[in-house]
């Protein structure tokens, strides 16, 4: 009956998540820039909100959630900014056990009872960033943030820390601004498959280009790479359960487009790549591993995303 009734969907916003553990990206790396405050003469507030619902019952079945939204406030040579995002993901799975009483591998065929539904977890994530940033000049400025997220699938309870640092204009047209920024991170890890929370002090390098395509139009490319400066007493894959500096390098590259629908109404485009060279041990899925066992999450993460955003402000 479920066959014949097909797939219904309910979608509000649209989006698209692609690639391993969860399909959240981390708050953008939304830089300052002195164009934004340096002719504010009063307190000027912005804010923006998305969400997403997509439901497939049927052949496919799976419920996914997402949300998100920012706000920043401008006053003189100060910003502040919030960006927060959270994703929630289940999928059912059909899956075939040859169980059969001959021998330990079963009869070698599925028969009518060995087809079983399993219900699973495979996004539940989320992030949150607030940023100041300073102006002393057209061209420079300092900055600090505080961060929090969450990936259980990657097999992160909680990760919270912040960063410091400098930030420089390096080019700035009519068209185009590129920025590069210098700094200390320190994180915090709380993982699911490890006794105690992991510290890491990390050297902070980064990198954002904007450009503008045309009035209503404009493109963006993003780069953060974090090495950490300190041995970190973490489970690791090859067994030593310690990363020595500059081995647990984590990095988030972002490229993106946007173009304005309305005063109030853009649709963006954009796709992320997470780096983790020691990713963390992953999760039980749902039964224990066996003593010896530990699977790992990948090393790699992408998310392939398409957003209506609506301007509250």
């Amino acid at each position: 009956m479920a066959q014949r009734l097909g797939r219904v969907v309910l979608l509000v916003g649209l989006g698209l998540g692609v690639g391993a553990g969860s399909a959240l990206a981390e708050p953008k790396f939304e830089y300052g820039k002195a164009d934004e405050v340096k002719d504010v003469k009063k307190v000027e507030w912005k804010a923006s909100a998305k969400a997403g619902l997509l439901i497939s019952t049927g052949n496919s079945q799976s419920r996914t959630l997402s949300a998100g939204g920012t706000a920043s406030r401008k006053a003189g040579n100060n910003k502040i900014s919030l960006e927060a995002s959270a994703a929630y993901a289940r999928a059912g799975l059909s899956i075939a056990v040859d169980d059969d009483a001959v021998g330990t591998a079963g009869n070698g065929t599925i028969e009518e009872d060995e087809i079983t539904s399993v219900d699973r977890t495979t996004t539940k994530a989320f992030a949150g960033k607030l940023r100041y940033d300073r102006f002393f000049s057209a061209n420079n400025s300092a900055f600090l943030t505080a961060v929090a997220s969450k990936d259980e699938p990657a097999g992160k309870n909680f990760v919270g820390g912040g960063q410091i640092g400098y930030s420089r204009q390096l080019l700035a047209d009519k068209r185009s601004i590129l920025k590069a920024e210098l700094g200390y991170d320190l994180s915090v890890e709380d993982l699911t498959s490890a006794p105690d929370t992991i510290t890491i002090h990390s050297a902070r390098v980064f990198a954002g280009y904007t450009l503008k395509l045309s009035d209503s139009t404009g493109a963006n490319a993003e780069l953060e790479v974090l090495a950490n400066l300190n041995t970190e007493k973490t489970p690791t894959e090859d067994g030593s359960n310690e990363a020595k500096a500059f081995e647990d390098v984590r990095a988030i590259g972002k490229i993106g487009l946007s173009t304005s629908l309305s005063k109030s109404i853009s649709f963006g485009f954009g796709f992320t790549m997470k780096v983790d060279t020691t990713p963390a041990p992953l999760a039980p899925l749902g039964l224990p591993f066996a003593a010896g066992f530990a699977p790992f999450a990948d090393q790699l993460d992408t998310t392939t995303e398409a957003t209506l955003i609506v301007n509250l402000l």
